[in-house]
């Protein structure tokens, strides 16, 4: 028998190499052969429920890496309530309607005129499986969780059909209306869009000072005055139709140059730099009441424009006098109406004007910008011209300027729940900081909801019309309709006339003859998302509602979040939500955001077949994410380098337990030795800090955690000189079975801790443990335990590794100047005051000191300093051990066993004396 078959050398079947590209697909493919998910859900059957409600991506272009942070995120704190007792389901969703699938379609050569809205439709829907088919492998190979054969998607029949029901029930309520309202409208999608959908760049705009002179004064103005109005929208001057002036302010008149006008006090010395007015007097005052229903002559058409009074006026920019459009402005609509203004809008869906623009006709708005600014300066209203650049409002799906006009809208007041909404914002859980107040202020300062669009590809407004256009909503209608598209699909609503949609034999006092028409707007997407909670929550059995939790991005406080708790608290009067946790952007390495064209996109797919998808998850668990997170391939580099470090930690573990049984070699805590207890206390102290870290969802401080655990306290101290143990001693040796006991521990916790956020990785080391349960999911966290004396304890080991670091330092000057070369060879005297001799002496009861600090020779002289301790390093004296490789002096005197020391000797003679037998004479 060969010595090196004496010592009892770590081996194992698990490899070192990870493969995951290769071996994680095979992981997947055995979990759903052996329904994992299912089966941990009916483990934890009759356990408190924890339902994380899906919000919805949306069917079109590939996953990226925002989706996996968001995912994964999710997948984390699914599983991680699955393992501490949770019944947790998860239940994917596609988010399906809206603009982007027409336009793809539309991108690809079909044409939507030469085809029914019907096949039209059914062209999108097929695209929107397809999407869905191509999302869902990735998501599964990203190791997400869930019931994926009946995920949840807005385009289903079931899912419409109660998206009509919440409809049905906000219009019972008297929650819906249509009015001719102002609203954000783009020309280049030629639709309304939602606040959500709107995005602010840069643009030059031309910046204009124009006259309306006094028509009727009121005895306090002559007609010789023009009041003086500011705009950067010259386009919309022919839909003017007012004046607004604030009732508070005082307003002057003024002789600037040899003519009268009327701007307010306080921004007259702007106003008269800006226009270049050189002399200047002040004729009269005024306060802005006084102002109130006098009169204007329109600066080129023949008609008045009045002046009214208005908070909304400011004196941060312009002249105090606000030009008032109400068919183009929030404001301008609220004070036209309360003066009685008609809501004029000359402007078509395509942002040309109409014939209500007379001189404009077909002109797009932009273009007539120069044509308005040339008809002022022609009829010698004009003051000043000048170019700025500000923020502008833009579709944030063609990235094109959007305009306001007032166009027919069915609309979701807000008003008339503004406060139950911000009451029950109170309620809520808002885990990011600003969270909170992010949508508290959105709600607070938002306008009624346009739900209506101009497209086909969604869920139709359920609305009829009687032969004098009265709207119908009614429940016997909305029932009606809702049952059809549950049975059939919203096609249905395209496919067949109106008096075919409708209950039979209905009958309405609008429609004398019968005849009835139907509406042909779709409902804003954000509808469609934001029924989930009726259309999932409250219909599968397995989910309940309020949902524990939403999560998605920090742009959902203006979307998701904002849409679900208007519907939820407009049907309901509650949240839809318990928690709501928000996440950043994901950025390059630079903080950039990623974009092809600056080609710095990290692609899951591609991070997936080069290294893993348990790399993304661990980058995942690395990143702060409630702030926008970076990711190139230097920092999954960083990444790679910690996995493979605990990787290697866990192998080796997984290969000094092969021989290790818990059931049978269990060591118990009570008779650990100080140095075992240390460990066990600090590994208990890792699980009460990750379970803590997973309750407040902070993946980050559990990833720092394990991987300071493995690298500082098992790796580089407890593993390090183990090795001097676990493979030197014998089998059964107590110390032996006690590191074991402890590595064991480490190991089945670690991987029960690493398992929602590396479940590939664990699962693999999962087959290597003696377990009951058959996967690593399927297993409970581990629990915390506290023992008695963990206080002392830990002072002797704290004060320990700080005088080992001392130590650590002078073995490495030692090598640097070539006294030894590995730690092995060294010969330590350690001079000592009285306190660390105390503490030394105290280790020394149950550990070699030497071994501990992996030298062959050791000496502790107590000395009267100051100084915890003063380090000699010399080279040890003897020959070194065949078996341990320690240096020692009575290697080679040993008689019958010449070539060991004498631990090693006395091991060998009682275990294998057959190794003590010259290899020749036992041949």
């Amino acid at each position: 028998m060969k010595m090196k078959e004496t010592l009892l050398l770590g081996k194992t079947a698990f490899p070192m190499k990870a493969n995951l590209p290769v071996r994680e697909l095979e992981r997947e493919k055995e979990w759903e052969e052996n329904r994992v998910y299912e089966k941990r859900q009916e483990k934890n059957a009759g356990k408190p429920t924890f339902v994380l409600h899906d919000g919805p991506p949306y069917a079109n272009g590939a996953v990226h890496m925002g989706h996996a942070l968001n995912k994964i995120s999710k997948d984390i704190i699914v599983r991680s309530k699955s393992m501490a007792g949770f019944r947790a389901p998860y239940v994917p969703g596609w988010d399906t309607h809206g603009l982007p699938i027409e336009q793809a379609l539309t991108n690809s050569g079909v044409n939507r005129k030469e085809m029914s809205l019907a096949e039209f439709r059914k062209m999108c829907e097929d695209y929107a499986w397809q999407q869905i088919d191509g999302q869902r492998i990735v998501f599964k190979r990203l190791g997400i969780a869930g019931d994926w054969d009946e995920p949840y998607v807005t385009m289903t029949p079931e899912y419409e059909e109660a998206e009509i029901r919440v409809f049905g029930k906000m219009a019972e309520k008297g929650y819906i209306y249509k009015g001719l309202k102002p609203i954000y409208w783009s020309p280049s999608s030629e639709s309304s869009l939602a606040e959500a959908e709107i995005e602010y760049k840069d643009v030059k705009s031309a910046s204009i000072y124009v006259s309306f002179p006094v028509k009727d004064g009121k005895g306090l103005l002559e007609s010789d005055t023009s009041f003086v109005i500011w705009t950067t929208t010259p386009w919309t001057l022919p839909a003017n139709l007012g004046i607004s002036v604030h009732p508070d302010f005082k307003y002057v008149q003024v002789e600037a140059d040899g003519k009268k006008f009327v701007v307010a006090e306080g921004l007259l010395e702007t106003v008269t730099n800006e226009i270049g007015w050189e002399s200047v007097s002040v004729l009269k005052e005024l306060g802005g009441y006084e102002l109130d229903r006098m009169t204007a002559q329109h600066p080129f058409y023949d008609r008045e424009s009045l002046v009214m009074t208005g908070d909304h006026v400011t004196l941060e920019a312009g002249t105090g006098l606000v030009h008032t459009a109400p068919g183009h402005g929030d404001d301008d609509y609220i004070i036209g109406r309360k003066y009685g203004l008609d809501v004029l809008s000359p402007v078509d869906d395509r942002g040309c004007f109409t014939n209500e623009a007379p001189g404009f006709e077909g002109i797009f708005y932009d273009k007539a910008n120069k044509l308005i600014t040339e008809l002022l300066e022609e009829k010698g209203h004009l003051l000043k011209l000048d170019f700025f650049t500000h923020s502008y409002p833009h579709d944030w799906r063609t990235k094109k300027p959007v305009i306001f006009r007032a166009t027919p809208q069915w609309f979701a007041s807000i008003d008339k729940f503004r406060q139950d909404i911000l009451d029950e914002i109170e309620n809520v859980n808002w885990i990011h900081p600003s969270g909170k107040v992010r949508i508290h202020n959105m709600i607070r300062d938002r306008g009624d909801w346009v739900i209506s669009r101009q497209r086909v590809w969604g869920v139709p407004l359920p609305i009829f019309y009687a032969e004098n256009n009265e709207p119908i909503i009614t429940p016997e209608t909305i029932d009606h309709v809702a049952k059809l598209i549950g049975e059939n699909g919203s096609n249905v609503w395209f496919e067949r006339e109106a008096k075919d949609l409708l209950p039979e034999g209905f009958t309405h006092e609008g429609s004398p003859n019968g005849l009835f028409t139907k509406e042909t707007d779709i409902m804003d997407v954000w509808f469609d998302s934001g029924s989930s909670h009726e259309a999932v929550l409250r219909k599968r059995d397995d989910l309940t509602f309020p949902a524990d939790m939403y999560l998605e991005g920090s742009d959902q406080y203006r979307g998701w979040f904002n849409s679900s708790l208007t519907t939820s608290v407009a049907i309901n009067e509650v949240a839809p939500y318990k928690n709501v946790l928000s996440q950043g952007f994901v950025l390059d390495g630079e903080g950039r955001k990623m974009s092809k064209s600056i080609g710095n996109t990290v692609l899951p797919e591609k991070v997936i077949k080069n290294m893993g998808a348990d790399i993304i998850r661990l980058w995942v668990s690395s990143v702060d994410y409630e702030s926008d997170v970076r990711i190139s391939d230097d920092i999954l580099k960083q990444v790679s380098e910690t996995y493979r470090k605990i990787r290697n930690t866990m192998r080796f573990l997984v290969a000094n337990t092969e021989d290790f049984n818990p059931s049978e070699h269990r060591v118990a805590y009570e008779e650990l030795r100080s140095v075992d207890k240390y460990i066990v206390i600090r590994l208990n102290e890792v699980i009460e800090t990750c379970l803590a870290a997973y309750k407040e969802y902070k993946f980050s401080a559990i990833y720092q955690t394990i991987m300071n655990f493995c690298t500082l306290e098992l790796s580089a101290f407890y593993l390090n000189f183990a090795k001097d143990v676990v493979y030197i001693e014998s089998e059964n040796d107590k110390v032996r079975r006690s590191m074991q006991t402890v590595f064991y521990d480490a190991l089945s916790s670690i991987t029960r801790l690493l398992t929602p956020i590396v479940p590939h990785t664990t699962e693999e080391i999962w087959e290597y443990l003696k377990e009951e349960e058959e996967y690593a999911q399927l297993a409970d966290f581990p629990e915390a335990v506290t023992v008695s004396d963990k206080a002392e304890v830990l002072a002797v080991w704290e004060k320990f590794m700080g005088v080992r670091d001392d130590i650590l330092k002078s073995l490495e000057e030692a090598r640097n100047e070539k006294t030894i070369g590995k730690s092995f060879e060294a010969h330590l005297t350690l001079h000592v005051n009285a306190e660390t001799f105390e503490l030394l002496t105290e280790i020394s009861k149950d550990s070699d000191l030497a071994q501990l600090l992996i030298v062959s020779q050791l000496d502790v002289v107590q000395a009267d300093q100051a100084e915890a301790i003063r380090v000699e390093v010399a080279h040890a004296e003897g020959e070194t051990c065949q078996r341990c490789r320690a240096i020692k002096p009575e290697v080679g005197t040993i008689e019958d066993a010449p070539t060991l020391c004498e631990r090693c000797a006395d091991i060998v003679r009682t275990e294998f004396p057959e190794a003590l037998v010259p290899e020749t004479e036992a041949e």
